[in-house]
């Protein structure tokens, strides 16, 4: 029964294609191509089981596939994505950990992320995160991103930058120039620093090398996340994001 579950699959693929261009002279007749399809069809409406397990299949080699293609794009990035200047830190600067989210200031899934990541922050004293401007969302976003980056440059700290950042993604309506600029007021910034910094070279380098770190690692939407050599794409919730710290410290969920 498992050989023909296996070669049931196999027929179906060749009366829909053909036989190879090599063999072409003894190719299946129309007799035969007929034939196969009607055993073919017979068999999948008595054992639709075998779709269920062949999308299964599907779907895991897919998952491996884009696991390899984001470790891959971490090993190439890894300076840039973990050590790069141009993120905010937070969190424990000298951490065992490091939690990468490239975020949009107009995405609603991450106003529930930075809940996830001060908490957290808050019971993993050991956990070092690092802010990306990721914005995607349109003009606004981009006018948020470019005050954040701006305040980043008079933020070593990062603790203005991240008042900045709960302000705004607390807040209600859509983000851009203007409510940044006063969510960046109420964090303490130094606005007339500010205004000059947003037309500063910097600024658009920042966003630039961000886009192009997400291009790499096949990210194409908000939240997503670099945690040691794994990707995380959208708001997988704390615990999930705790399982995947654990594995990047330990090697396993739970260390």
């Amino acid at each position: 029964m498992r050989s023909f579950r296996l070669l049931a699959p196999a027929l179906f693929a060749l009366a829909l294609c053909g036989a190879p261009s090599a063999a072409s002279a003894q190719g299946f007749s129309d007799k035969q191509r007929s034939d196969i399809e009607i055993i073919v069809r017979e068999y999948l409406l008595k054992h639709p089981e075998v779709l269920e397990e062949a999308m299964a299949e599907l779907s895991k080699r897919q998952t491996a596939a884009e696991a390899e293609k984001h470790a891959a794009g971490v090993a190439r990035n890894e300076e840039a994505i973990f050590k790069s200047p141009r993120g905010v830190t937070v969190g424990a600067k000298d951490g065992d950990v490091t939690m990468v989210e490239f975020f949009d200031y107009n995405c609603g899934y991450c106003k529930r992320a930075m809940d996830d990541m001060m908490a957290l922050m808050k019971s993993d004293p050991k956990l070092k995160v690092v802010l990306k401007e990721f914005p995607v969302l349109g003009p606004g976003s981009v006018e948020a991103a470019q005050v954040g980056v701006a305040l980043r440059m008079q933020d070593p700290s990062g603790k203005k930058y991240l008042e900045f950042h709960q302000k705004l993604l607390n807040g209600k309506g859509q983000a851009d120039k203007a409510r940044s600029m006063a969510a960046a007021k109420e964090a303490g910034a130094d606005m007339a620093r500010l205004e000059k910094d947003l037309t500063s070279p910097e600024v658009r380098a920042t966003l630039e090398e961000n886009f192009k770190l997400a291009e790499a690692m096949g990210m194409n939407g908000t939240p997503s996340y670099v945690i040691g050599k794994q990707v995380v794409i959208g708001a997988v919730g704390v615990d999930a994001l705790r399982e995947k710290i654990g594995v990047a410290r330990c090697g396993k969920a739970t260390c």
